[in-house]
């Protein structure tokens, strides 16, 4: 029986995800197990250099609809026991669409999407950088889709003119699955400035950028906000009136699934790039991070994003291993396994060799698009596998970072949790909790940010009576634990790392 509802019997809760080159969706049961999992990959569509773009109905859509009728099948489960969807999407995106909800460009992705680079800079200038911070405690950078709306607005009027609203990709899902427009308040807060934390809405001045009744209603993450309609149950095989609750960003929902809920509860999310959520119990600002409501009613967050991590991996993989990756096919081997095993015995510090992994630009703490990655200290005793761990390391220097400036800010941080692709090398995971000096968990159940889906939609309904309740039902696996002489044998090359930069920065910009 479900606590705090009146649904009675054997019933399922389904989580879709849609990220940046792969779809996922999971459908669990009520003890939280996953009865059936799915995955489909796609493109990220690159027409520029600094663009980044999704075709909303060829992709997101058509990704869900897949996930969805391929979770049902698998499960083999009668559609009407889906007692409610759960979705989240990489955000910010922005995608114009029209009435019929139809969209009117390719979508604009997150901050690796960095066109808007004038339209950050003129707003920075007309609201002023110090009183952004003050207001909104995260300042205006490539994160923000009130810049992508404006970029819009300026660069193709045509497609502006005929915009009936303004939404992300979650908003775009849960008006395809039920009509409604909503936006949660967690990935409402980085549109940044028209959105208003103490009111947990809209600010009344945006006419700069769009009218009010171009976006959706701001709504907690694990509301329902509508129930399945039938044009949506045709095409997804979800029954008409199963419950739909409003959804959240990809990197929150997979906070909820390793039970980062409550204040002191931090995760890091090692995929293509790095992102790292720490919920705090007040609104607490820091102008190298991102501020703003978390997921429930009362609860805040501060959060950080680097721009590169696994996909350094991938491209020294494709660059600098390709005779390990010609023979992945032919002897059944895993080039990242072998990249490992070859570091093994590499001192902390590679030999005096350091990578700033600023491949794609830089987020935070930097806020710099313009920032260029480097291998510093070369010498002729230096190996492939030493630049290998010296990339593995530089990622776990930016990660080092961010743990220190949450020490200044006198956040206090209580419980670490590491989730993403990157967590199957227990090797980089060792280094990074070195590096920081903090222990950090992995979960028993590891479904990603689909699988925090699934369980928003249960505490949506009332399976969970509270987020305590929630927190119980995910279990550790495992935890990884700092080596100290290594902690310690790493600080003089986290100074050089933040040196490096602050030395090269002219250079790169010039660049």
């Amino acid at each position: 029986m479900y606590k705090g509802c009146d649904v009675m019997g054997k019933k399922y809760f389904m989580g879709i995800d849609i990220g940046t080159y792969e779809s996922k969706g999971v459908l669990i049961d009520e003890n939280t197990n996953v009865v059936a999992s799915h995955a489909c990959p796609h493109l990220m569509e690159t027409i520029k250099p600094g663009y980044a773009e999704h075709d909303a109905e060829k992709t997101w859509w058509a990704d869900f609809c897949e996930l969805s009728n391929t979770l049902i099948a698998k499960a083999e489960v009668d559609p009407k026991d889906i007692v409610a969807v759960g979705c989240s999407t990489i955000a910010p995106c922005c995608l114009p669409v029209d009435k019929d909800l139809n969209p009117l460009r390719k979508a604009i992705l997150y901050g690796i999407d960095v066109r808007a680079e004038k339209e950050i800079d003129y707003l920075n200038e007309l609201y002023g950088e110090d009183n952004i911070f003050e207001k909104y405690g995260t300042p205006i950078t490539t994160q923000s889709a009130a810049a992508k709306i404006l970029w819009i607005k300026n660069n193709e009027p045509e497609i502006y003119g005929k915009t009936d609203k303004f939404v992300t990709g979650t908003t775009y899902l849960v008006a395809k699955l039920c009509g409604e427009y909503v936006i949660d308040n967690y990935t409402a807060a980085t549109w940044v400035p028209m959105y208003n934390m103490e009111k947990c809405d809209w600010e009344e001045d945006i006419e700069l950028f769009c009218r009010r009744d171009q976006l959706a209603d701001c709504k907690w993450s694990d509301e329902v906000v509508g129930e399945v309609d039938k044009k949506a149950s045709m095409e997804t095989g979800l029954a008409q009136g199963t419950k739909v609750i409003a959804g959240t960003a990809d990197a929150s929902a997979e906070a909820v699934s390793v039970g980062v809920l409550d204040p002191g509860d931090m995760m890091i999310m090692y995929g293509s790039s790095i992102f790292i959520i720490h919920v705090v119990e007040k609104f607490t600002k820091d102008k190298r991070l991102w501020a703003g409501p978390y997921l429930f009613p009362n609860t805040y967050s501060v959060a950080a994003g680097m721009s590169t991590a696994g996909t350094i991996t991938r491209w020294f993989r494709d660059n600098l291993a390709r005779d390990i990756l010609a023979l992945e096919k032919e002897k059944n081997i895993n080039v990242y396994d072998e990249l490992i095993k070859s570091v093994e015995g590499i001192e902390p510090g590679s030999d005096g060799l350091i990578v700033l992994p600023y491949f794609s630009g830089e987020r935070t703490p930097i806020h710099d698009p313009k920032a260029k990655g480097l291998i510093f200290g070369l010498n002729l005793l230096h190996t492939r596998e030493h630049i290998y761990n010296a990339c593995l390391e530089g990622v776990g220097y930016g990660i080092g970072q961010h743990f220190d400036i949450f020490q200044e800010m006198g956040v206090d941080t209580k419980k670490v949790m590491a989730v993403g692709g990157g967590t199957k090398s227990r090797k980089w995971l060792e280094i990074i909790s070195d590096i920081s000096g903090k222990r950090q968990n992995t979960v028993k159940i590891q479904n990603g940010a689909a699988y925090g889906d699934a369980l928003l939609a249960a505490l949506g309904i009332g399976f969970f009576k509270d987020r305590e309740e929630l927190a119980k039902a995910i279990e550790i696996k495992d935890h990884i634990d700092p080596d100290l002489v290594k902690t310690e044998a790493y600080k003089p090359y986290k100074e050089n790392y933040k040196d490096l930069y602050k030395a090269t920065k002219h250079i790169m910009h010039k660049l």
